[in-house]
């Protein structure tokens, strides 16, 4: 069972939990505002972006390239983000702090 934390825009950190899918899966299921995942998780529309806390990168990994192209369309982007639709949800990512992007 994973535990992640979503800090969301307002400052709001929420703490879920889950064994399966994808983190942005579990964020919709929880409301987190801001976890949108209009295109259900495909990495085609950047609406679950996250960026990783630094000190967590390592539990979830790089970005594919697939990925990063699509995040160069956002504005808010930088070396820690992430589309939470891509991240799965696994024992390896215990603990991952996640902020929502604006």
């Amino acid at each position: 069972m994973a535990n992640i934390t979503f800090i969301t825009t307002d400052g709001t950190s929420t703490t879920v939990s889950g064994n399966s899918g994808s983190v942005m899966e579990l964020a919709r299921d929880h409301s987190i505002e801001g976890i949108l995942g209009n295109c259900g998780g495909v990495c085609s529309c950047a609406t679950c972006h996250v960026h990783v806390a630094p000190e967590d990168v390592r539990k979830t990994g790089e970005a594919s390239e697939i990925e990063r192209d699509m995040l160069e369309l956002d504005d808010n982007a930088d070396e820690y983000s992430r589309l939470c639709c891509q991240i799965v949800v696994s024992d390896a990512i215990d603990g991952v702090v996640l902020r929502v992007a604006e």
